[in-house]
């Protein structure tokens, strides 16, 4: 459990590492199947192995940026007083590189601002980084911004 003000002072730290995720193919195809976005490259392994670039199927962009919600709940600290959340948006996302199925990844979150809009209310903006187990660059870096509403 965390204060908002000791929350407020970690301004441009790091506040929190989510646990490795595992992306199987299963999950892969069932994103498909809930997005009806059956592109080759992320649900045919034997034709992404032969013609595409990636070495076999990769995660949908959408689905490793889905896992942000579940990856911010286990890394960052509860916060007193807060009775509910709730995903604000993005002000920045890109997607630096392909996330292969059977890889794991993990979610980085450095605090940017934490702006109170009235007494119950605060925007914390995060920098959240996705990491790919065992590559040098990251799935994807975006600037998320979560409201909380307090007691």
């Amino acid at each position: 459990m965390i204060s908002l003000a000791t929350l407020q002072a970690r301004v441009g730290s790091e506040i929190g590492i989510s646990p490795w995720i595992d992306i199987s193919q299963q999950s892969i195809d069932d994103f498909a199947a809930v997005t009806i976005d059956h592109q080759f490259i992320h649900v045919d392994p034997v034709r992404a192995r032969s013609n595409a670039p990636f070495g076999g199927t990769i995660a949908h962009g959408f689905l490793t940026l889905s896992f942000l919600s579940h990856m911010i709940e286990s890394a960052l600290p509860e916060i007193e007083g807060v009775k509910r959340s709730i995903n604000y948006g993005f002000d920045r996302i890109r997607f630096l590189s392909p996330v292969p199925s059977g890889s794991q990844i993990r979610g980085r979150f450095e605090l940017l601002r934490a702006e109170v809009q009235r007494d119950t209310e605060v925007t914390l903006c995060c920098r959240a980084t996705i990491d790919i187990r065992n590559h040098e660059r990251p799935a994807l870096v975006a600037d998320w911004l979560v409201r909380y509403y307090l007691a």
